[in-house]
């Protein structure tokens, strides 16, 4: 890695997305902290990145809207040295939209696909011919829990998840030659905004490590895939769960 390679994370302005930020800022990367809505929240974290001695800068569009990805991907290429390329990508936007299948509304259904798994395809789509070309890239994809075994009321989620861990696997394949790895962590029950409305008390009886985890140790472990040392690791899926499930 170099001075000219920068980091995209989507949804960077959320719990795991933000921590996963000034980590790889910490790190050495050039941070494009990624978001949607919440601009307050991201500017405060190009703020935090940059009183650290690191570089932030933000970058705003909707992940389920291909021609909005981009286009804002083409114009942060224009305002840039040609020499410059988003190197590490870091597929953390997301929503969910929780309810038992038989009640799920089409739309509910629709716009957790959108923004979950067809955003991968969007915004990788956008950036992978770059560092094929450059011969050296990250790719990593933060799925869940949920993709992994399935969760009950979270059928539109869990599909999502699950999709996105099928596309992990097949595009570690066709690109490992050009030194582009793809991998994805699945981060389990995770102190954030996501899951304040759930009893931890009750449900932390069922992790063997008895405790929900923190949003800086999912942010360490694509940290370490984002590194040089991790090149010979593609098509993973690193569970982050406390041993909830393996």
């Amino acid at each position: 890695m170099n001075n000219l390679n920068f980091a995209l994370v989507t949804g960077g302005s959320g719990g795991i997305g933000s921590a996963i930020c000034k980590q790889l800022a910490k790190d050495g990367f050039k941070v494009l902290v990624h978001y949607h809505s919440n601009s307050e929240k991201a500017e405060q974290i190009v703020i935090d990145i940059k009183e650290a001695g690191g570089y932030a800068e933000l970058i705003k569009f909707d992940v389920s809207n291909q021609e909005e990805v981009k286009s804002a991907l083409e114009q942060w290429k224009a305002q840039h040295d040609d020499n410059e390329y988003i190197s590490l990508l870091v597929n953390n936007a997301g929503i969910s939209k929780d309810a038992l299948m038989v009640w799920m509304e089409s739309a509910d259904w629709k716009s957790v696909i959108d923004t979950n798994l067809n955003s991968f395809f969007y915004v990788t789509g956008a950036l992978l011919k770059d560092m094929i070309i450059k011969k050296w890239g990250r790719i990593i994809n933060v799925v869940s829990l949920s993709g992994v075994k399935g969760l009950p009321g979270q059928t539109n989620y869990s599909a999502a998840k699950a999709g996105v861990i099928g596309a992990t696997k097949a595009l570690a394949q066709e690109v490992a030659k050009k030194k582009v790895t793809v991998n994805a962590v699945a981060p389990g029950y995770i102190k954030t905004e996501m899951i304040k409305n759930l009893d931890e008390s009750q449900l932390k009886a069922l992790i063997p490590a008895n405790r929900f985890g923190k949003p800086e140790e999912v942010a360490s472990v694509v940290a370490f895939l984002a590194s040089e040392g991790s090149s010979y690791i593609t098509g993973e899926v690193i569970n982050i769960n406390g041993g909830l499930h393996t």
